[in-house]
């Protein structure tokens, strides 16, 4: 995986069916006794997923994710900043929905590079529309997701390429200077629109 991320056990798969929930974690060593839930709802508030995030030893964060009636791909998958998941909070110039999530964790301020501390692996869709999603990462711990803003998780409607842009693809040099991925890749990896959210709570 790309940047400084630790993703252990990592595991995609495509399911007959989804998961709706899961139970509550046991008050262990290393492990906050509650973990962090959040419903996943399309546009039009429609009930797509779940998805929970529970400390998992010292240093280590585990994502568990289940959601269903989703287009069929691979779908860019993130924390965002602020827990407001408002399907009529447009983009004036996308006109993707839920804005009002903010943009991506970024506890390090390090851009988007596939080192955003909010960037998840991709999200695998099947064919049926459901998908399922555990793994572990290192970027970020519960603690952080409940600031006074709080947190949401959002799903795009395409792949996240991590702003890994091979050199035979770069752009002209732009008003930055720059001749490498430009401002829409380095936002959100050229995910597309925000197809669901969650308030993580």
């Amino acid at each position: 995986m790309p940047g400084r991320t630790h993703f252990a056990l990592a595991v995609m798969l495509m399911l007959g069916g989804a998961v709706a929930g899961s139970s509550a974690a046991e008050a262990t060593p290393g492990r906050i006794a509650r973990p962090l839930d959040a419903t996943l709802r399309d546009a039009n508030g429609k009930r797509v997923g779940v998805l929970r995030i529970e400390d998992e030893g010292p240093q280590a964060t585990r994502i568990t994710v289940s959601v269903w009636g989703l287009p069929a791909g691979y779908h860019g998958f993130h924390v965002h900043t602020t827990g407001t998941c408002d399907a009529k909070a447009v983009d004036p110039v996308t006109g993707s929905p839920f804005t009002s999530a903010g943009g991506h964790l970024d506890l390090d301020a390090s851009g988007h590079h596939g080192d955003h501390s909010g960037d998840l692996p991709a999200l695998l869709v099947g064919r049926n529309g459901t998908g399922r999603a555990s793994f572990v990462t290192d970027r970020f711990r519960v603690s952080q997701l409940t600031d006074s803003d709080g947190s949401a998780v959002v799903i795009h409607a395409l792949p996240d390429n991590y702003g890994n842009i091979p050199v035979r693809y770069t752009h002209p040099a732009d008003v930055t200077g720059t001749t490498g991925a430009d401002a829409t890749t380095l936002k959100a990896g050229d995910t597309g629109n925000r197809i669901a959210c969650g308030v993580v709570h």
